[in-house]
């Protein structure tokens, strides 16, 4: 696969929930670099950050509207968006929807970096107000 492709199939996976289908697709050393700067570093590290975020916004998604390769970095453009689960529970008024954009390095056909780009301010405002 070439890296466009492999960026791909990393968004699908994100967009399926499949937190075992998104860790193959990660270097053992995998660093997840998010829009603060923090940096979580390992595939089984991100397995359970994917599965965490997965049950805070179960219907998180990511759609690109233009991406950019050179040699192994992917960029791209889009948005996110989901709705935060309140107690396990999703109501429309926890929506949210967010600009964004994504830096992937790939190494050997594998998601080695993914920088995420995105004011999280949408979503803190869902987890800050009362249930």
């Amino acid at each position: 696969m070439s890296p466009a492709e492999t960026v791909q199939r990393f968004i699908d996976q994100i967009n399926v929930h499949d937190v075992d289908g998104l860790s193959v697709l990660l270097t053992p050393d995998h660093r997840f670099i998010d829009s603060l700067g923090s940096v979580a570093v390992g595939r089984e590290t991100m397995r359970e950050g994917w599965r965490q975020y997965f049950q805070m916004v179960p219907d998180y998604h990511i759609e690109i509207t233009q991406s950019f390769t050179e040699g192994g970095e992917v960029a791209l453009l889009g948005s996110a968006g989901g709705t935060y689960a309140r107690n396990m529970q999703m109501k429309p008024a926890d929506a949210w929807q967010t600009p964004a954009a994504w830096h992937a390095v790939v190494r050997d056909g594998l998601i080695a970096e993914w920088q995420v780009y995105a004011d999280n301010e949408p979503i803190r405002q869902r987890m800050r107000q009362p249930a």
